[in-house]
């Protein structure tokens, strides 16, 4: 039953008392604990009540205080001891300083406010509407607003990338055919913000580690009796705020998933083309030879395929509903077969699998002795909602035996037939009863307190049954839902969108949110899910657009009887098949970037702000993206265009990669496109490693690797490898390559650093290096000059030399694996002098 509840305002500060590593802080509305967890973020956990709750976190991997799930999670969280910690009397309030940030608390009226050690203001409470709680339990926190504020990441949401005047709502739901301007709420909920002060140049963030339904109002609702404020709402516990430091954007990412954890490394395949469709699981018989016949059809016509996703008609029911892990028979009538013809053929298989069972489902009675399901208010019985198909129970995955019993049919109906991959679907637990009861690992609680968390444990319990089953098997999960701290176990999709121009353009915004709320592994359905068949150019786009997404992969469900097939339109078919070779050449550098995400927090798609937040242009731009640091990419979105406008921004000179024509950045620029255009832009300074010739990445090894540099600015790139399939990388079998470029008038040089145990398939290198200006005159590796050809077809068959190719003005310098582990590439560019004697 629901608390009667009274209104509660912190106005005034009763007491500041010195506790075990952190301070007790007493209002008269509220009491809070405030803790320096270290020198980038403050924790202020506040409650309306008597007592803290337990602390009990899902979602956090660096802590500082006892947790009740830390046996749970003991392989991912790290115990550190918090700063130590002291308030000073001032008079009007007391300071607590911090090595970068200090807490200031006015007395009365009651505030927090935090400010860098200059005396910036960075962040200020609403003071006496700081923290309330109303007479419905609900609680909010207000935060004063300035002027120039810019407000990125909130996890999954519509629109474009700066929610400055939006109210937006924390919730997970099944968003079919969601309108990508302006839907609100989508599948995941990530309580987690950055704030970037354009007059201080200054960016932080803010996490609510609150897992209830809330919402975000920044600025959106305006009263004239208070100065301007953004609010943040939740429907129950407690206000369990982090301040996160920068000062730049990129900082802020990198400590917030430092709190949250960084994103899995994905197995090597799992970058290549997935393809998908609803439409093949739905034929009456041999759904399983149309999956290999598109398998083989994509071999046939060129183009690269290494993974398909499984949709929901392989469990289907003699009365057509989805029954999770059974087997239709007349579809699939050998399983094991299916998987072993798609892995000869190197393609991997993930299947997906659903948290709600129909109370029709034949297993029904063995989850019911299992004690797997979410239970009724009273504990009584298993709660029944509507699902996809009629009433179900759904698992329970905050309790130990909904996970076991689940893993153990994963195991039994997947697992064993050689599966490795997992695509848990239709997770976003939409029960209406928030009193329905969870285990909450021991703890009891109801559902409304933990509905995003069902859909993360499900990604846990995945991970776990793969790795029980074949402890050196990579997991691959990709999820539809997830709370903060998702990344770490999943990958995840923006869900069942629509088939429309403005869904390719605007899913650009959404996933680049996703990054900046530490989901660095994601993408969207290529082509749109719900809707009818895109039209030609529309899906020639959204390919063009979709390969630079870290998951990629064509999924449809359409409404006019049709499949979207990289095929569908053969006179197209060449565009779409040349940019999935394009996005095959740049595995090497999207592994690098994922390898860099999973140490650093770095997203893969990035927003211009997060590479050029000193430039004020581009703090509103959400279409064009930086793919890594080096890689400017501005896709043709909108229909008919022949004139794309583009802004290269301030910070660095551009190298347009159509044409090698070069622009100094802080300028817009017009680029003529055609339908074959995908407008590329290479950063000063930047370095791309590409796999040429590659066509399947479980199967073909690559032995060849290029890099593209350009080298007017001193630069680095750290090219990372694996074995691509194992978790041997978890204890050291990898290795880092790291590319130092430097140029002088006199020429470039390109020191090579290799680190690890791996031993690299790469025996072949090809440096192309940018030359606009000259040519060079000699060029040596390790001290020693190599052959320079005039004769291209020479230079094609020989294993080590160079060649000056005029018409792109790039030098290509082509050479086998040396054996040292250090060696040099230098590049002379004095001017040979040809006539004097």
């Amino acid at each position: 039953m629901k608390e009667d509840y009274q209104m509660k305002v912190s106005r005034k500060l009763l007491s500041v008392t010195p506790e075990d590593n952190y301070l007790l802080v007493k209002t008269d509305g509220a009491q809070f604990q405030v803790y320096l967890l270290d020198e980038n973020i403050i924790r202020i956990r506040g409650t309306f009540k008597d007592q803290f709750d337990t602390e009990e976190s899902y979602a956090l991997v660096k802590t500082a205080w006892d947790d009740q799930l830390d046996d749970l999670f003991k392989d991912e969280r790290q115990k550190v001891a918090p700063l130590a910690i002291k308030a000073e009397d001032k008079g009007k309030e007391y300071l607590i300083a911090g090595p970068k940030y200090d807490l200031h608390i006015n007395k009365e009226p009651f505030e927090f406010k935090i400010t860098n050690k200059n005396g910036t203001v960075l962040h200020e409470d609403l003071a006496k509407r700081s923290f309330m709680q109303d007479d419905h339990g609900r609680s909010y926190h207000y935060t004063k607003m300035g002027d120039h504020n810019f407000f990125y990441g909130f996890g999954e949401k519509s629109g474009e990338l700066n929610k400055f005047k939006r109210r937006m709502r924390m919730h997970n739901t099944d968003s079919l055919g969601w309108n990508a301007t302006k839907s609100d709420p989508l599948y995941k909920m990530i309580p987690f913000y950055i704030n970037l002060d354009a007059s201080l140049n200054t960016a932080t963030g803010m996490f609510y580690n609150n897992s209830y339904d809330s919402v975000f109002d920044m600025d959106s609702e305006h009263s004239n009796y208070w100065k301007r404020f953004s609010y943040f709402e939740c429907d129950g516990g407690d206000i369990d705020l982090f301040f996160i430091g920068g000062p730049t954007v990129k900082d802020v990412v990198e400590h917030y998933t430092d709190l949250t954890g960084r994103s899995a490394m994905a197995p090597l395949a799992s970058l290549g083309y997935m393809g998908s469709t609803m439409y093949y699981t739905e034929l009456d018989t041999n759904s399983d030879q149309a999956i290999l016949d598109f398998v083989d059809t994509c071999k046939k016509n060129g183009i690269p395929c290494d993974g398909f996703f499984l949709s929901s008609g392989y469990t289907s029911g003699s009365d057509g509903k989805r029954y999770v892990f059974n087997w239709n028979k007349k579809r699939f009538p050998d399983p094991n077969n299916f998987v072993e013809e798609l892995k000869q053929r190197g393609v991997l298989l993930a299947p997906n699998i659903k948290p709600g069972m129909l109370l029709t489902h034949p297993f029904m009675k063995d989850f019911e002795a299992g004690n797997a399901f979410v239970k009724t208010p009273d504990k009584k019985g298993y709660e029944v909602d509507q699902y996809w198909g009629g009433d179900a129970h759904f698992i329970d995955f905050t309790s130990e035996d909904g996970r076991n019993t689940w893993n153990d049919f994963m195991t039994k109906a997947l697992l064993s037939k050689g599966i490795t991959s997992i695509w848990n679907d239709n997770n976003e637990y939409e029960i209406n009863d928030g009193q329905a009861q969870v285990a909450a690992d021991g703890l009891g609680k109801p559902i409304e307190s933990l509905k995003p968390i069902m859909s993360t444990m499900m990604a846990k319990s995945a991970r776990k049954a793969i790795h029980d089953y074949n402890p050196n098997v990579r997991p691959y999960i990709t999820n539809r839902a997830g709370f903060a701290g998702i990344q770490r176990y999943a990958q995840t999709w923006a869900g069942d969108n629509r088939t429309s121009w403005t869904n390719v353009k605007y899913n650009v915004p959404t996933i680049l949110g996703m990054g900046l709320s530490g989901v660095a592994n994601q993408g969207c359905d290529i082509g749109g899910f719900d809707g009818p068949a895109p039209e030609p150019e529309l899906f020639v786009r959204w390919v063009q657009n979709g390969i630079f997404q870290p998951r990629f992969s064509i999924h449809s469900s359409n409404d006019d009887n049709t499949v979207t097939e990289p095929w569908m339109y053969p006179k197209f078919m060449s565009y779409i098949r040349d940019a999935i070779r394009l996005r095959y050449r740049l595995v090497p550098y999207f592994y690098s970037l994922l390898f860099e995400a999973s140490t650093k927090g770095s997203p893969i798609m990035r927003p211009l702000v997060y590479e050029f937040q000193e430039d004020p242009k581009v703090l509103e731009e959400s279409f064009e993206f930086m793919l890594g640091s080096s890689l400017l990419v501005a896709n043709v979105l909108d229909k008919g265009q022949t004139i794309k406008s583009v802004y290269l921004p301030k910070g660095a000179n551009w190298v347009n990669l159509s044409d090698g024509h070069y622009y100094d950045g802080g300028q817009t620029i017009q680029v003529p496109v055609d339908l074959h255009s995908i407008p590329m832009f290479l950063r000063t300074g930047g370095i791309i490693p590409t796999a040429p010739g590659l066509m399947n990445i479980h199967n073909q090894v690559i032995d060849s690797l290029n890099l593209l540099i350009e080298p007017s600015e001193a630069s680095s790139f750290t090219l990372y490898e694996d074995d691509g399939k194992t978790n041997d990388y978890q204890s050291g079998n990898y290795l880092t390559t790291n590319y130092q470029v430097s140029s002088s008038n006199d020429g470039v040089v390109v020191d090579v650093h290799n680190a690890g145990s791996y031993a690299s398939k790469v025996k072949q290198f090809k440096l192309e290096v940018l030359c606009p200006q000259t040519a060079p005159a000699q060029v040596s590796i390790l001290g020693k000059e190599i052959e320079q050809f005039l004769n291209y077809d020479k230079f094609v068959n020989a294993s080590q030399g160079w060649f000056f190719n005029g018409e792109n003005r790039r030098v290509i310098v082509k050479f086998e694996r040396p054996s040292e582990a250090d060696y040099q590439v230098a590049l002379n560019f004095k001017v040979k002098d040809l006539i004097s004697i």
